[in-house]
């Protein structure tokens, strides 16, 4: 297992993982770095670390987990998982994934519920979590910026993609509409504008 970072792998320089228990040892150590969502850590680990996604063909996969019902992280780990070691690299990947933070959930949760009505306890734990919040916030936009990055080689251009980008930003934060009507309706838009602009540049 590769322990070394590259910054950005092309096409060329990517690797396959060895097998099931390769897949569930990197999503296993992925998850528990996961506080507050594993977007920022995936993306550190299957692009620059494990060198298995492009940062194109990773934000190509993370567009169809997004759209894929369920966590969009599970998706992403079933079809890696499946693409490279079929139903057994999938099921191995999906369970390193969800194992071990299960287990330490179950333990944390037994071990402080006798605790959590009181007054200090709580104080204790809203602080942690507002300042928890703060840290994930500033993970996702970091890797929302390496994301964007990855638009230099989109069929659109960086600037329209990016236009589009700022659109779906626009529609969700300022707006508040409703994620499940922005993701079927602008990526669709975006995906027929790209399928033309591909076509034209045969």
């Amino acid at each position: 297992m590769s322990t070394t970072p590259a910054a950005r792998p092309e096409a060329a320089d990517l690797r396959r993982p060895s097998g099931p228990a390769q897949l569930f040892l990197v999503f296993t150590r992925t998850s528990l770095q996961g506080f507050g969502g594993v977007l920022a850590v995936v993306q550190r680990e299957l692009v620059e670390r494990e060198r298995w996604y492009t940062p194109e063909s990773f934000l190509q996969d993370w567009a169809v987990a997004q759209v894929l019902p369920g966590p969009n992280v599970c998706n992403l780990a079933l079809m890696l998982g499946d693409r490279t070691h079929g139903w057994r690299g999938a099921a191995a990947a999906l369970a390193g994934l969800l194992l071990l933070p299960l287990a330490l959930a179950l333990l944390l949760a037994g071990g402080i519920g006798g605790l959590a009505a009181h007054p200090d306890t709580q104080r204790v734990f809203s602080g942690a979590l507002e300042g928890m919040g703060v840290v994930a916030a500033g993970l996702i936009a970091g890797t929302c910026l390496r994301l964007v990055a990855a638009l230099r080689s989109h069929p659109l251009g960086f600037l329209p993609a990016l236009a589009v980008v700022v659109l779906a930003w626009g529609a969700l934060a300022l707006a508040g509409w409703p994620l499940t009507w922005v993701v079927p309706g602008l990526g669709l838009c975006g995906a027929l504008v790209t399928a033309l602009v591909m076509k034209k540049g045969r």
